[in-house]
């Protein structure tokens, strides 16, 4: 079974995090320091992440932007969103975009494109992936682990790799993240649409416009997508009916204090197939920012089923 109910549960805030953890540690953070220095920001981590006073000083150095990034810097205030959808039971092959089609850092939406840049290489090498491959996926996609992320970033070849694999996945506008910054990766949400497709099309192998990804390798990374941790219940999700598989990625700016927030995955409304895609920055905080992507895909997707 590919996808379970929304659950309408309130997810949970960096802040409420942090007081759950008080007694591991006074001085724990969102992230281990190694997902900080990857994703440029702040990123939900494994439950027995903790850092030092010391480690703590060197995260919030690393959340800066880095010289030379591609990620625009917005005034205080100016909050941007796209949203993009695509019924893929329709008959149209091209999605409905809400929005100015432009880049946005995906934070850690990457991680279905790493994931399935990962798979690539395993499908041409002829092998399954190992243990620590599946252990790595797993807690990349379903509890958005950083550590995780970074190791199998270093194992595709960093922006290179991904590209590399984008342009067999039907991606053209998406450019990794630069050294180990894959959160700072730059995308469009037509662009996660066609990653979108790429997963979850059902064209047959050996067809014209089948996907690149071989059908156990889609169907394992719809799997992981449906058994995300319950706090991360959140965004295009909003706008299902039955059922859902989605990512989710956030990340604060310190240049600005602002928020990327983002979401992209599979709904099912009225025994229709969506594929969404909501990318934004500039929210003045985390929960104002899940409140304007979930927003914006409860409307992206009513204006296309109707419903």
């Amino acid at each position: 079974m590919l996808f379970r109910p929304f659950s309408p549960r309130r997810p949970e805030t960096a802040g409420g995090r942090r007081r759950k953890r008080t007694t591991v540690c006074a001085g724990v953070l969102l992230a281990s320091v190694t997902g900080l220095l990857s994703a440029g920001a702040l990123h939900s981590a494994p439950a027995d992440a903790a850092t030092s006073p010391a480690k703590t000083a060197a995260s919030s150095a690393g959340a800066h932007t880095p010289a030379g990034s591609p990620a625009p810097v917005h005034p205080q205030g100016r909050t941007r969103v796209t949203a993009a959808v695509l019924d893929l039971d329709g008959t149209g092959r091209e999605p409905t975009v809400h929005g100015a089609d432009t880049r946005y850092d995906t934070a850690s939406i990457v991680k279905v494109d790493i994931l399935a840049a990962v798979l690539l290489q395993a499908q041409d090498a002829g092998r399954p992936l190992t243990a620590p491959e599946r252990a790595h996926a797993d807690a990349m996609i379903r509890h958005s682990d950083n550590a995780a992320a970074t190791a199998l970033w270093r194992q595709i070849g960093g922006a290179r790799g991904l590209e590399a694999a984008n342009k067999r996945l039907g991606l053209t506008a998406t450019k990794g993240g630069p050294g180990l910054l894959w959160g700072l990766t730059q995308t469009t949400a037509r662009d996660q649409i066609r990653l979108l497709r790429a997963v979850f099309d059902t064209v047959p192998a050996g067809h014209a416009g089948a996907p690149a990804l071989r059908a156990d390798s889609r169907q394992y990374i719809r799997m992981l997508m449906t058994r995300i941790d319950k706090d991360q219940a959140w965004g295009v999700s909003a706008a299902a009916a039955s059922g859902w598989a989605l990512k989710n990625g956030w990340l604060q700016r310190t240049t600005t204090g602002l928020w990327d927030i983002n979401s992209i995955g599979q709904i099912t409304v009225n025994k229709h197939r969506y594929l969404v895609a909501v990318l934004s920055d500039g929210s003045t905080s985390m929960k104002d920012g899940i409140a304007l992507v979930q927003g914006a895909a409860r409307n992206a997707v009513r204006s296309v089923s109707g419903h």
